[in-house]
């Protein structure tokens, strides 16, 4: 059992096509709640005025980028508990364990297959679910 298809994405990244790609493999998989934002100061604002169930977060984004994003998420007592997945096309070793020890729930590498995608769904649920 993974996240429910009624759960309300908000998918962020600076380039509409990889918006789109994200959307389509969510559509994919039964989740036609997404919303979106192309940086994290867009994202920051969004989160505030409603509520997510998660969010799907790009690493390299003008603006504010998605570590940074991902600390006010952390430290905003109304938002911390929101899972994100951190989505880049950074595999490095290092950058995955800062997106850890910042709090991202889980890691895709760009680019991804909806099986991937279901996958890194399944185990942040697991985890909410623990």
């Amino acid at each position: 059992m993974g996240f429910p298809t009624d759960a309300k994405i908000l998918t962020v990244d600076d380039m509409a096509t990889m918006r789109k790609i994200i959307k389509s493999l969510l559509a994919q998989l039964g989740y036609t709640n997404v919303d979106e934002a192309e940086n994290g100061k867009e994202a920051l604002a969004k989160l505030k005025q409603q509520k997510y169930d998660l969010v799907l977060l790009d690493w390299n984004m003008p603006e504010m980028d998605g570590i940074t994003l991902l600390q006010e998420i952390r430290k905003d007592p109304d938002l911390k508990n929101i899972p994100v997945i951190m989505v880049t096309a950074e595999a490095k070793k290092e950058n995955v364990l800062q997106a850890i020890q910042t709090g991202a729930n889980n890691y895709i590498v760009k680019p991804f297959t909806a099986d991937t995608l279901k996958e890194k769904l399944d185990k942040v649920w697991a985890q909410l679910q623990g």
